[in-house]
């Protein structure tokens, strides 16, 4: 779904709830261009990454002081309060021996591996548990909305969150993540990072379509011989319950820098209040019945 969707086609009738909206993120098919970035950094105003002092470059002088990382073609390194969209470029190297393979020509035991990481969007997000404010929102398309107004900058997300996704922004002290463009979503138009992406790696509609959509992929890329291709985030019974947005990898999630198996943070609180609960009952009634286990006791002695 691209360009100047049709509001009918996902926002349906008065009433009536919208699908839930998402991303779903085709690797095989990424060229690096960075296209996705650019355009989120735009259509968001979000400001420019902090250098080393954490001030934000405002002139050519302080673009002097940027922090270049010299990661490849790679200069923005994570996702972070400033880096809503991230594409990563990652060396890998073939292993022919254990493929029964050996290298044609010098070079052929490398690959670019390249991928535009982005919030997952949870279906169970420790983010939403954790925050104190309401800051963080579910909004009617079951994507995660921070509302900058009212978060506080406690920081309590950032360590919620399975995927390292969100963070505080020095200098602001608010945290800041990808918001899947819920301004132009509620519009009926396409988030900016797939309305740029040249080669439709970034794929954006209702939910369910997508996974049709990457299951059909997936098994195209098999039957032609990509063995390692496998879907990051797609599965609704994973320990988020499935991510709104998922990606198809072409090697182990650990290669691109994400969790193997994540796991919302926040799954044991219920248990764990439980237990504080049950804990802070027996502690009451035995300094309750130590109370007046001494009463009695002081009685009996006079």
């Amino acid at each position: 779904m691209t360009g100047q969707t049709e509001r009918a086609s996902y926002l349906g009738m008065p009433g009536e709830r919208p699908p839930r909206l998402g991303f779903f993120t085709d690797t095989s098919v990424c060229i690096g261009c960075k296209a996705c970035e650019v355009a989120c950094k735009e259509w968001n105003a979000v400001p420019p990454d902090v250098d080393p002092t954490g001030d934000t470059p405002s002139d050519l002088e302080g673009l002097r002081d940027m922090d270049l990382l010299g990661m490849s073609y790679d200069n923005t390194g994570a996702l972070g309060a400033s880096t809503w969209r991230h594409v990563a470029f990652i060396e890998s190297h073939r292993d022919h021996a254990h493929a029964g393979e050996s290298p044609s020509q010098p070079g052929d035991d490398v690959r670019w591996l390249m991928s535009s990481d982005v919030c997952k969007h949870c279906t169970h997000a420790a983010c939403l548990d954790v925050c104190p404010t309401g800051a963080l929102i579910r909004t009617e398309f079951d994507t995660v909305f921070v509302q900058p107004d009212v978060c506080n900058g406690c920081g309590y997300c950032v360590s919620a969150c399975p995927y390292g996704v969100i963070d505080v922004r020095p200098g602001d002290g608010r945290a800041f993540k990808c918001t899947l463009c819920y301004d132009r979503t509620r519009d009926g138009l396409t988030p900016a990072c797939a309305q740029a992406c040249p080669t439709e790696s970034i794929q954006f509609g209702p939910l369910d379509e997508l996974r049709e959509r990457a299951d059909r992929r997936l098994e195209q890329l098999h039957a032609g011989g990509v063995a390692e291709a496998r879907l990051y985030g797609r599965d609704p019974d994973d320990g988020v319950g499935g991510d709104g947005a998922f990606f198809l990898l072409l090697d182990e999630p650990e290669v691109y820098g994400l969790p193997p198996d994540p796991v919302v943070t926040t799954r044991d609180l219920p248990q764990m209040w439980k237990r504080a609960a049950l804990a802070a009952v027996g502690l009451t009634a035995a300094i309750v019945g130590s109370f007046f286990g001494g009463q009695s006791r002081s009685k009996e002695a006079r």
